[in-house]
């Protein structure tokens, strides 16, 4: 199914939420008004390294960010892995993958819109003011002004 977020149409696999399309475009309507900060729908996360990566994505809180680096460390892996699977993420949004971050870029995007799309989450959920800091795992800032 697709979703519009901030004017950017974003593909989601529906077979890995267990809700209507229709429970899925309000929450995500809610969440792109700010009447939102957690999406409570059921996953079906895979049993594999992706469904991994998704679990750790999905438990970066709304308004913060963590590093590929930080994901891969916890998962015991490379960043580059974690990368990759958040690009493969098949429910943007609904687990957050706009929420990790590159140590010193933003990182890419797999939803239209891209970079641009993802800063703008971050920004609309306040782990960015436009080019100021935001929060990052452990007290860390993240400049995404310098991720230009």
């Amino acid at each position: 199914m697709q979703v519009s977020i901030f004017g950017f149409p974003v593909e989601l696999d529906e077979s890995h939420v267990d809700a209507s399309p229709a429970a899925v475009e309000a929450q995500v309507t809610e969440y792109e008004r700010g009447d939102r900060t957690v999406f409570d729908l059921r996953v079906a996360y895979p049993d594999s390294f992706d469904g991994r990566v998704m679990r750790a994505m999905a438990a970066v809180p709304y308004g913060e960010t963590r590093t590929y680096g930080d994901i891969a460390a916890e998962l015991d892996t490379s960043p580059v892995a974690v990368g990759q699977a958040c690009g493969r993420n098949p429910i943007p949004l609904v687990v957050p993958c706009h929420r990790v971050v590159g140590a010193d870029s933003l990182g890419g995007f797999s939803a239209d819109g891209g970079p641009d799309l993802k800063r703008r989450l971050l920004v609309a959920e306040g782990a960015a003011e436009g080019a100021d800091a935001g929060t990052a795992a452990g007290g860390r800032q993240t400049n995404l002004g310098a991720f230009d």
